[in-house]
């Protein structure tokens, strides 16, 4: 059963995707991240490229010719996930295939918009019994 991770208090969702990111392949790990929104997934992409002076976070998308051999990749659809590791969810809803991942992470900042929107992927997530670990930020 997939295990979640909900990450709550984000002043910047993207930001935080980019440090949980690369958590993740530090320990081994692929990330697929997440947002049907066409701006959003560029500007996670520009964010990946220029989130640290010290560490490279090799990305592309999963349309990508190398996306089976890349740590993090960012998809707008569920189709061609490249492999079932981490999914990092950006979007306001739920993912209908998350539960083809190891582990589910989601984010929410502390706008009050997304704050609800969280709740109510935390809720959908708790009445289906999946456990949920909670990190506030």
């Amino acid at each position: 059963m997939t295990l979640i991770d909900f990450y709550s208090g984000s002043n910047d969702k993207l930001h935080t995707a980019c440090c949980l990111s690369a958590k993740v392949i530090r320990q081994n790990f692929k990330v697929t991240i997440y947002i049907p929104d066409t701006t959003i997934a560029t500007q996670i992409d520009k964010l990946l490229w220029e989130f640290s002076s010290t560490e490279f976070i090799p990305h592309c998308h999963v349309k990508d010719n190398l996306a089976l051999e890349t740590p993090v990749t960012i998809s707008q659809s569920e189709e061609l996930l490249p492999h079932d590791n981490v999914l990092i969810n950006l979007h306001d809803r739920y993912p209908p295939f998350f539960s083809r991942f190891l582990r589910l992470i989601e984010i929410s900042e502390t706008t009050s918009e997304d704050t609800k929107s969280a709740r109510r992927r935390y809720r959908f997530y708790k009445d289906r019994g999946y456990e949920i670990r909670h990190h506030k930020l």
